[in-house]
């Protein structure tokens, strides 16, 4: 891996929670993927494009750009080996020519001059070390006119879904664990039209997206998925056992408002932001 400078993140997503996303893909890709076709449609990318897809995980918009830029190229760049290594095995099995996969930091990694036509990513660009400096240098990899288009998650709401379904949990989730430091980076839309012109972008757009976010087969099933995530593991590690027994079931009886046939679903809001080289 070329020089980085997002040391604690390199490390996170090199460790076990780096692991857990590598080992459940169809889990995380449950909970984004509604949101897979605003952020594609804001992209608009073409057959012949250069794709740059970043903090590209275990890789499924990097394998969607492939689909949609089948007569260019994709390139899907993220600090984590163990997702990158589940990437590359998908790509594979989907016998995908148009891409490869770079282990690195995006802020600092030596991208070609102008190599990219279209910068894309779901969420990984929350969590670089300095954003500004991130997207200057990410911009140099971009043509003039190149479109930048990516997904960051919008504040939660006290009373939202989510904070209704995971109550019993809460107040339990008193720090970031290791890998989610940065996630709430570029929650507010105001500091990232900021950022973004700071960094030399232009045509800055930033819009609300809502869909539905899948975590389980059934209350049970999306019970132990939250429990397994990094936040709640890493919170959670210190409490008695028959704590966190009371807790799982309050969270699973809060959880069965919201299955469905499709699942346990619950509505999810992001921000799809668009910019311009």
């Amino acid at each position: 891996m070329h020089t980085i400078t997002n040391h604690q993140q390199a490390a996170a997503w090199n460790g076990w929670e780096g692991t857990h996303w590598a080992e459940n893909p169809e889990r995380y890709n449950g909970m984004m993927g509604a949101f897979n076709a605003p952020l594609f449609n804001a992209a608009g990318i073409t057959p012949q494009d250069r794709v740059l897809d970043i903090g590209c995980g275990t890789g499924q918009t990097t394998r969607l750009a492939a689909q949609q830029a089948f007569d260019g190229r994709v390139v899907g760049i993220d600090l984590s080996a163990p997702m990158l290594e589940r990437a590359r095995r998908d790509v594979a099995a989907e016998g995908l020519g148009n891409v490869s996969f770079e282990q690195g930091d995006a802020q600092v990694h030596p991208f070609p001059d102008r190599g990219f036509d279209v910068l894309l990513s779901r969420g990984g660009v929350m969590f670089f070390a300095d954003h500004v400096a991130a997207f200057t240098h990410l911009r140099h990899a971009l043509v003039p006119d190149g479109r930048l288009a990516f997904l960051g998650p919008q504040p939660g709401a006290p009373d939202s879904a989510y904070a209704r379904a995971t109550a019993a949990l809460s107040p339990f989730l008193r720090e970031a664990s290791p890998a989610s430091r940065g996630m709430g980076s570029l929650l507010d839309s105001v500091r990232i039209r900021q950022v973004l012109a700071a960094a030399g972008f232009t045509d800055v757009d930033v819009v609300s997206a809502e869909a539905p976010m899948t975590f389980g087969a059934d209350a049970k099933d999306a019970a132990d998925f939250i429990f397994s995530m990094g936040p709640t593991r890493h919170n959670m590690r210190k409490v008695g056992q028959a704590t966190v027994t009371r807790i799982r079931a309050e969270v699973l009886e809060a959880l069965a408002e919201f299955e469905t046939a499709e699942g346990v679903r619950l509505p999810g809001s992001v921000w799809i932001v668009t910019a311009t080289r």
